[in-house]
């Protein structure tokens, strides 16, 4: 199933009322529940109607098909993820390097497992639609975040910070999709946050250059 960067998945119409803003939320939960339940083979889009209590018809009026529910629920996911971290890392510019590894990872984390079930069963959602497209979308509003961090830190500077960027955004990623994979070890959610603490910090560290920019220089 080819559809890259979503097109030709688009909603059908986007809700305004707030009756229609909370059908369509009831769909996007249905569509979770029936994706836990059933799984993404077994997904059809009578059973989320029923599931969300609302018709076939209604469910047709905002997704014309299937592949379109399931794109603009993984859209609603990895864009509270995304805003998650790109609001961490502006709550730390100007703060230590310590200081923002610890917001940014907390902030990636828990919006990946505060609903761990959910995220394995978008990570199938977003293979099985092949939305690479979008995802690098939302990998570049990532990268973005963090790199104008970085460039605050009060305790460092980088020669490279683009490629400190791509390699922190790695680290912070590759766990995570372990996890989802179901290949990670056993561990806790505070533990996977403090091993990648120390793993981002560690990294950050070794390529910084002592210095960066005093935290009062932004005082008015």
């Amino acid at each position: 199933m080819q559809t890259d960067n979503g097109q030709g998945l688009e909603a059908r119409k986007r809700p305004q009322q707030a009756r229609s803003l909370a059908t369509v939320d009831a769909i996007f939960d249905a569509t979770i529940q029936v994706l836990q339940t059933e799984g993404l083979q077994r997904l059809t889009t009578i059973r989320v109607a029923e599931r969300a209590g609302v018709s076939v018809g209604s469910l047709y009026q905002y997704f014309p098909q299937k592949q379109a529910l399931l794109f603009a629920v993984l859209q609603r996911h990895l864009e509270r993820v995304v805003k998650a971290t790109e609001e961490a890392a502006a709550s730390v510019h100007h703060a230590t390097l310590q200081t923002m590894v610890k917001a940014v990872v907390t902030a990636f984390v828990q919006a990946k497992t505060e609903n761990l079930d959910e995220s394995r069963a978008l990570y199938a959602v977003a293979i099985e639609l092949d939305s690479r497209e979008y995802v690098r979308e939302v990998g570049e509003r990532n990268r973005a975040a963090l790199e104008a961090m970085l460039k605050t830190a009060c305790d460092a500077n980088f020669d490279n910070v683009g490629m400190v960027t791509f390699m922190l955004m790695g680290a912070l990623v590759g766990p995570i999709r372990f996890l989802l994979e179901g290949t990670l070890p056993p561990l806790n959610i505070p533990e996977l946050c403090g091993q990648l603490e120390s793993l981002c910090l560690g990294y950050l560290e070794r390529e910084a250059r002592p210095g960066g920019i005093p935290a009062f220089a932004y005082k008015s």
